[in-house]
């Protein structure tokens, strides 16, 4: 296939912006790229979608995101006072959220969020699941749905000692499993990691068993890092150790882990996070919804520490965490100059591409041969001029102009002109919504 007619935004240092460029695609990879009259001209033969001058660009690529929490939205507190903190939101909401899902509302909420990935061009997603009623498979009901959806993901359970020492084994059980299949079995759409909770959710016994299983299958762990100051409060007082330290003591860091949120962390951590190679997902708008603070992200860049973007289990719209922390990290610091729009679109997509590139083998977040074929059209018809200098700042700017009209995933096309071909959205939204008033009734 060919896509001709394009402002391709590649990504790509050596070649960032191409005015009516065409790339061509073959399987599951981009061949060649160019301008459209050379390309055209190159294989007259392929099957041609025309952009029509849209922006051409990578899919994005959310670094951290909870498929389980879709049908939580607008759920009533029945009489809950609102949570004043990180911890009574996780005990008031999501711990007992987690524990009233069934497989059928897991299968539901993967679907809703797979509809919002989609529609806003995103391709690639680090998913961190907990459902302790169901634990053993439920891997594999979520990769069941995300491969026929096209989309590629890298999933984990969420091991915790919050629902005790049973629960916590078969976290880890799950996970080494579906590890295990994903090396066995290859696929190019799945990868799995170590998942655990939390350092102050995590014994020093789960802690080691989860790492030892993770390290004799040469996976990394995906787990949230001081996201609250509880995290660093209960972590100090049982065992002496800020987070960071006690985490890397354990053996839970290294170049193939995720560390979530990251907002309470001293420079000390930012060196161990440094030196392990240990990658970080931020995640700005849950940071800002929970209120535990703004992660030091120009601190951590500056360090060397490899940072991608994630959005917590909100919506899928990139470009909308991006906005976020364009602006989030300027009210933090008082300073306007803190967070200019092209280290947001780096954050983004280069700091994406690496974590990405740590459990899949094709490169993705960039448009150039040998590439993954994860391609967005999007619908954007700037009032001024759009250059090599400036497309950053059109993005975190004109995205209220801004419509993906086509996702492609793979080389397979997901969604053209707005319609979706891999998921039925009129089923899909009408099972959740039947789906989410049966679960909150048992929540």
């Amino acid at each position: 296939m060919l896509i001709t007619h394009g402002t391709l935004i590649t990504m790509d240092p050596e070649r960032p912006l191409v005015s009516d460029g065409a790339l061509r695609i073959a399987g599951d990879r981009i061949t060649d790229i160019g301008a459209s009259a050379e390309l055209t001209a190159r294989y007259p033969s392929d099957e041609v979608l025309d952009a029509g001058g849209m922006l051409v660009m990578p899919g994005f690529i959310c670094a951290h995101t909870h498929f389980y929490g879709a049908l939580s939205r607008g759920i009533p507190p029945r009489g809950i006072e609102p949570p004043a903190d990180l911890r009574a939101k996780l005990e008031n909401l999501w711990w007992r959220l987690d524990k009233a899902l069934r497989p059928e509302d897991i299968r539901s909420s993967v679907e809703v969020c797979l509809v919002d990935a989609v529609r806003h061009g995103t391709t690639t997603l680090f998913d961190h699941h907990a459902s302790p009623k169901f634990i053993d498979g439920i891997l594999d009901l979520i990769a069941e749905t995300t491969s026929r959806a096209g989309v590629r993901v890298c999933l984990c359970y969420e091991v915790s000692d919050r629902d005790g020492p049973e629960a916590a084994a078969a976290g880890i059980r799950e996970n080494a499993r579906f590890i295990r299949q994903c090396q066995t079995n290859p696929s190019p759409l799945l990868a799995g990691m170590m998942g655990l909770h939390a350092s102050f959710t995590l014994s020093d016994k789960t802690l080691h068993e989860a790492v030892e299983t993770a390290r004799g299958l040469d996976a990394g762990c995906h787990i949230h890092v001081a996201e609250g100051k509880v995290d660093v409060s209960e972590t100090l007082r049982r065992t002496s150790k800020r987070v960071v330290e006690r985490l890397h003591a354990a053996g839970v860091l290294g170049p193939k882990t995720i560390a979530a949120h990251c907002v309470h962390i001293d420079d000390f951590e930012v060196d161990i996070l440094r030196e392990t190679r240990t990658m970080v997902a931020h995640n700005p708008r849950s940071n800002m919804n929970n209120a535990v603070g703004t992660t030091r992200v120009p601190r951590l860049r500056r360090a060397g520490v490899v940072v991608g973007l994630g959005n917590d289990g909100f919506s899928n719209n990139m470009l909308a965490e991006m906005q976020a922390a364009f602006l989030v990290h300027k009210l933090a610091a008082l300073d306007p100059r803190v967070m200019p729009a092209e280290e947001v679109l780096d954050i983004a997509v280069t700091g994406g591409r690496t974590i990405a590139g740590a459990y899949f083998s094709t490169p993705l977040g960039i448009l150039r041969p040998g590439a993954g074929a994860d391609i967005i059209l999007v619908e954007y018809h700037p009032r001024t001029p759009l250059t090599a200098d400036n497309y950053a700042w059109h993005l975190i700017f004109g995205q209220d102009d801004i419509r993906v009209h086509t996702t492609i995933a793979g080389g397979r096309v997901l969604m053209r002109a707005g319609e979706l071909l891999t998921l039925d959205e009129e089923r899909i939204t009408a099972q959740a919504r039947e789906r989410a008033a049966k679960l909150w009734a048992r929540y």
